[in-house]
């Protein structure tokens, strides 16, 4: 399972979302995950709402296995009921 976080500097949910991948690439074998600044890496939120197919008013933006899943929130619903966050 491959994950894609899209955030920016600053950005507290960002860094929160980062967080929950890292614990789950510590617990898990099968999760990996990349973080792209959007910023740093001049990706626009046209590209964002592209990929994801809908409007993507705020990051993070993240992509499980190419599947937009979200912000932050419903990233972590996500792992905490199909990856076993937390447990």
């Amino acid at each position: 399972m491959f994950t894609v976080i899209f955030g920016r500097e600053g950005c507290p949910y960002c860094v929160r979302a980062k967080e929950v991948a890292e614990r789950l690439s510590v617990q898990r074998d099968d999760f990996k995950f990349r973080y792209v600044d959007i910023i740093k890496e001049g990706v626009s939120k046209a590209d964002l709402e592209k990929s994801a197919g809908k409007p993507c008013p705020t990051v993070p933006q993240i992509f499980i296995d190419e599947n937009h899943i979200g912000g932050f929130t419903e990233f972590e619903a996500y792992a905490k009921e199909n990856l076993d966050l937390y447990n």
